[in-house]
């Protein structure tokens, strides 16, 4: 490593580590984080056809509106978001991940889960803290603006959507992203 790379590092992490022990005091409300999920679905559903028809199809709906991720050779992510059944939040969730590797940008992005077989949402539900690639495999679809959803598309128990990525960042993946419950009133 380069010695004139390691404050830059160093100061990286503590930004990290500072940004995901004080999230909870600017944690938002559920009616907040209830308003952007709607956001986002209406917005997924204009942009990806056939998204309606499998959001219908869905026995359970995890919304993230905006994850945000930062990273310098060491990056972190965090949102938070609301799983819907029958089109309701039923309970809140925040997904935060770390990374290391080859890495240098920042991005905001959705992401969207869908949880298409009732033993997958079960599983989800009755977890401590589910991590994506651990406690469930989730097929990662990978849509562009306009593009149409095929029924072979979702035949597996979980599908994942990133989509709406703003900033200059390259990693799209799940896997290691860990969904913990949140206590909302």
């Amino acid at each position: 490593m380069k010695l004139h790379l390691l404050p830059l590092r160093l100061f990286a992490l503590l930004l990290m580590f500072m940004a995901i022990s004080a999230r909870p005091a600017w944690s938002a409300s559920a009616a907040e984080i209830n308003i952007e999920v709607n956001e986002t679905l209406s917005r997924f559903t204009r942009e990806i056809g056939g998204a309606s028809a499998y959001l219908q199809a869905a026995r359970g709906v995890l919304v993230f509106p905006t994850v945000y991720k930062a990273g310098i050779g060491i990056g972190g992510e965090y949102g938070e978001g609301a799983l819907l059944i029958g089109g309701r939040p039923v309970d809140y969730y925040s997904t935060a991940a770390a990374s290391f590797g080859f890495q240098l940008g920042a991005q905001a992005k959705s992401i969207i889960i869908l949880f298409m077989q009732d033993e997958a949402l079960r599983k989800f539900r009755e977890s401590e803290g589910w991590k994506a690639g651990v406690d469930g495999s989730v097929a990662l679809v990978d849509m562009g603006l306009g593009k149409e959803l095929s029924s072979q598309t979702l035949q597996n128990p979980i599908v994942g959507f990133v989509f709406g990525q703003k900033g200059l960042m390259y990693n799209l993946t799940l896997e290691g992203t860990k969904i913990t419950k949140l206590n909302k009133n």
